[in-house]
């Protein structure tokens, strides 16, 4: 099982239609405010997707860009990418370990890499990227890029998607071998891949406590068994939940709070993944959201009553409507509670979603810091420590079975070029 449970933020710059000139600029600035106060509070981490044409979904298309602004205004938080888009098309694996290496530098060594393979039809078939050959893409994308971030110099490689000759891929990291793994999963099947490559697994699926528990165990019999063989030179064991958070002292107004904006997290994604039709530049999803969030699972009558225990998906009469961390600061330690005894190592809190407002996050963050977070950390040391050495050889097995680091061939060397 996992160790202390952190705290960290999600974005995914959600901006609904319809838009003024200047709301992507104050989207940015907010966000920004924001990490700030959190890394002034606490938090643990912060997280930055990367998503390409996704409209009021996500307006992230530069994370690195982001989180190099968020690592020059905080001092301790740190600084995820939840997560790079690997297949090459997106990203070329040299061009993603310059970017991480260099705001591991800047950031004073705060980077948690974590990586994915994309899944939306818009962004696929928008870089060209096969949905049948994606998570090989992917694979073979990652054990290319944790080379480069480790040999010195980077031995080369010809595989099926990278092709590229010995060169010493620069700058290196200030952590060694390279910044904590970490893979994008929605299922369960995703959770156990990571826990079989030694990495971190991101789940950004709302699960209840006792469902994510189910995950955990595997996760961690998994890393403690033979099918575990690290991906890259380090293992980071580690399991995160992503869940909507808006702590108030009045549970009412938490929800007229946070309500809708975590609702409309979970239908905009429905759209692009699921059940959607989108004309770029013309659908207005918040609209669509308005008329048809009941038939597709966000009820506001539902997710909204008063009294309840807290839960990622509440029932009634047969229906789910998301709600997560949406209450009070005692109905939230509850819920966190659940998920800490679960085993979940990591709580990512969505607030930045829908049309929810700065200030009503700012209030948020600083009430749950202050009556939540205490509790829990307090058993952080002795968590931390228990897992540390629960996991050790396993650690130590599945870093063994992985091939260590190569050199490149004998004699090789590049002419230089002459200028014309």
């Amino acid at each position: 099982m996992g160790g202390r449970v952190r705290f960290g933020l999600f974005y995914e710059h959600q901006l609904p239609r319809p838009w003024a000139i200047g709301e992507e600029h104050r989207l940015l600035k907010d966000a920004l405010d924001q990490v700030e106060l959190a890394d002034r509070l606490g938090f643990d981490y912060v997280w930055e997707v990367e998503h390409h044409f996704l409209e009021e979904y996500s307006h992230s298309s530069a994370p690195e860009v982001f989180l190099a602004a968020a690592s020059q205004r905080t001092s301790r938080i740190r600084l995820g990418h939840g997560i790079v888009q690997l297949p090459p098309a997106f990203n070329h694996p040299a061009r993603v370990a310059e970017r991480i290496a260099t705001l591991d530098l800047v950031s004073d060594g705060r980077v948690e890499l974590g990586t994915g393979e994309a899944s939306s039809e818009m962004e696929l078939v928008g870089f060209g990227v096969e949905r049948a050959t994606k998570r090989e893409q992917w694979a073979e994308s990652l054990d290319v890029l944790t080379r480069m971030l480790m040999e010195e110099p980077f031995a080369g490689y010809e595989g099926t998607w990278v092709s590229m000759p010995p060169r010493n891929v620069l700058p290196k990291p200030l952590q060694r071998p390279h910044p904590p793994l970490w893979v994008a999963c929605s299922r369960r099947e995703t959770i156990h891949l990571a826990a079989t490559k030694g990495i971190g697994a991101l789940s950004f699926a709302f699960v209840e406590p006792e469902e994510a528990e189910r995950w955990v165990d595997d996760y961690y019999s998994t890393i403690a068994s033979t099918e575990c063989v690290a991906a890259g030179f380090a293992v980071n064991a580690a399991v995160a939940c992503v869940l909507p958070l808006m702590c108030h002292t009045d549970e009412a107004e938490a929800i007229e709070r946070g309500l809708d904006g975590a609702h409309f997290f979970g239908y905009s994604l429905a759209h692009y993944y699921a059940a959607g039709d989108h004309v770029p530049g013309r659908t207005v999803i918040w609209d669509e959201f308005e008329k048809n969030r009941s038939a597709f699972g966000f009820d506001r009558d539902v997710a909204g009553q008063v009294g309840q225990p807290l839960g990622a998906q509440l029932l009634a009469d047969g229906l789910g409507a998301l709600r997560g961390a949406i209450g009070t600061p005692a109905q939230i330690r509850e819920l966190v509670g659940r998920y800490e005894a679960a085993g979940v190592d990591q709580l990512i809190f969505v607030s930045q979603a829908g049309r929810n407002r700065h200030e009503d996050i700012c209030a948020s963050l600083e009430l749950f810091a202050a009556e939540v977070m205490p509790e829990f950390a307090e058993r952080a040391e002795e968590l931390e420590r228990a897992k540390t050495e629960r996991l050790a050889p396993a650690v130590e097995a599945a870093l063994a079975r992985r091939p260590p680091p190569r050199e490149p061939p004998e004699g090789f060397s590049v002419p230089a070029s002459f200028l014309i």
